[in-house]
Order: C-alpha cells, then sequence, then structure tokens
C-alpha cells in the first residue's frame, strides 16, 4: 500500500518486505505505510501471512529481503490471540495489566502512582469493578478488553492486534471493534489482522487484503470487490446487498456465505 504521506506521520514503512522461515517465502514483497491515526484491517485466509506480517511490522522477525522502518520513539502495543494467553495464570485484572510495565521482580511491584494508572485504563474499557477479579473469570469480550488495557498501559501509539474478534460471538465481536473504533477516534493508531470479513466494512476505514503479498488495499468500497476478493481466498466471490446488509458469496461448487454487516451512510 504506496501513498504519498507526510514523513511526520509515517509510523512505520514497509519497503518490499519478503519474510520466511524455511525454503519457501511466507510474505512477499510487501509495500505498507502505517501513518498516525490509521485504523487498518489486514485481512486474508488462514496460511495467508497475516501474523507473519504483524511480527515483521512490529520487529520480531527480521526480513530475507526489503526492509521496515519505524520511527525512533514509537510506542507499540500488541494484543495476541486470547486462545494463546494461560488464562490459567494465577493474577488478577489489575496485575496482569501492571505486569505489562513491570521489569524483573519488584515487591510491591505495582506502586500507588501505577494503581491509579491502572484505574484507569480499565476504567477506559470498561473494566473497572473488575480489578480484582481473577483473569479467568471473565467473558471472552473481557480478556480482550483486558489485553487491551495492557497495551494502552504502556503507552502505546500504535496497537497491533492478532485476530482480536477470533471465538467471539456476534455481539461481542462487535463490541469489541467499535471499542477499537473509540480508541482509534482517540488518537490510538490500530493495525489488526482476521480472517473473518464479518464487521470489517463497518469498523474499518483501510483494509488490506493479503495471501502472501498484498492484493489490494484502501477503503471496503474499493476493495470488498470480487477480483480481489477472488484472488485473496482463492474461490470466485460476489457481492450482494440487501436491506442495508452487504453480503460475500462464495460463488465456487462448495459456496457458503459470509454475510457482514455494513451500516448505511458509515
Amino acid at each position: 500500500m504506496r501513498r504519498s504521506v507526510d514523513a511526520d506521520s509515517a509510523l512505520i514503512v514497509a519497503d518490499q518486505v519478503t519474510v520466511a522461515y524455511g525454503v519457501d517465502p511466507v510474505i512477499v514483497a510487501i509495500d505498507l505505510t502505517i501513518e498516525r491515526g490509521d485504523m487498518v484491517g489486514i485481512v486474508g485466509p488462514s496460511g495467508s501471512g497475516k501474523t507473519t506480517l504483524l511480527k515483521a511490522l512490529l520487529g520480531g522477525i527480521s526480513p530475507r529481503s526489503g526492509s521496515v522502518t519505524r520511527r525512533s520513539d514509537l510506542t507499540v502495543g500488541f494484543v495476541p490471540q486470547v486462545e494463546r494467553i494461560d488464562w490459567n495464570f494465577p493474577v488478577t485484572v489489575a496485575e496482569c495489566v501492571g505486569m505489562a510495565r513491570a521489569s524483573g521482580f519488584r515487591a510491591p511491584w505495582i506502586s500507588k502512582r501505577e494503581r491509579v494508572e491502572i484505574d484507569a485504563v480499565l476504567d477506559r474499557l470498561g473494566l473497572h469493578d473488575l480489578g480484582s477479579r481473577h483473569i479467568r473469570n471473565l467473558s471472552g469480550g473481557q480478556q480482550q478488553r483486558v489485553f487491551l488495557a495492557r497495551a494502552l498501559f504502556t503507552g502505546a501509539e500504535i496497537i497491533f492486534l492478532d485476530e482480536p474478534t477470533s471465538g467471539l460471538d456476534v455481539k461481542t465481536r462487535h463490541e469489541v471493534l467499535h471499542l477499537l473504533a473509540d480508541l482509534n477516534a482517540d488518537g490510538v493508531t490500530v493495525v489488526l489482522s482476521t480472517h473473518d470479513l464479518n464487521g470489517i466494512a463497518t469498523h474499518l476505514p483501510t483494509i488490506v487484503c493479503l495471501n502472501k503479498t498484498v492484493i489490494g488495499a484502501g477503503s471496503p468500497e474499493d476493495v470488498l470487490v470480487p477480483d480481489v476478493l477472488e484472488r485473496t481466498y482463492g474461490s470466485p466471490m460476489q457481492i450482494l446487498e440487501h436491506g442495508g446488509m452487504r453480503v460475500v458469496v462464495d460463488a465456487g461448487p462448495n459456496a457458503s456465505v459470509l454475510p457482514f454487516q455494513r451500516e448505511v451512510g458509515a
């Protein structure tokens, strides 16, 4: 996704980035610019390289070729897939958030000042009355909010999320995406990956369709079109609209329907 940007607004720039874990590359020749204030969704099927691209942008993986440039003073937060978290680890919500800033063992490891800051972050995310609750006793949406709170507690200017709506029911999925939109409106840059098109058109102003390389990037109106979706997901796609509902239809022999809500006028 190449575009003319102000150098001061560019947070991360990927230039012809190729990453491989072995012989075969996982992502190839990626051009992508993340600007301050962006809200970007990286969509594609399983195995398309979404998580690898996030790791490359975060600096967790070195490209085989190409480069990733991050602003030198950039503060970054990362929210992993909730399925990969050990929710039986013996900590409360407040302690889990505080651990994001802890370095080494301190006793008591959360200071009074940090506890005030944690309370403020939890209140911002609608978790103000859950600080003393064990993390295992949370709903899926609350668990996702806890890790968003961890990212915000570090003072992150940009937050990366790997499949933040995976495993959530439809109502909770929309709540999480609306929360991300609210954080973005408050000035937090958001980059997330997902294989699920549900809700993307409504909530994300910018979409990157990925299948090893960038197939298309831009607004939902420009990107969620049959040609781009077919090349991304490897199956013929049709776009249907009825009563304010936009539906992506797999037109292949094993056709399925992938609905996603679009708010009229959004």
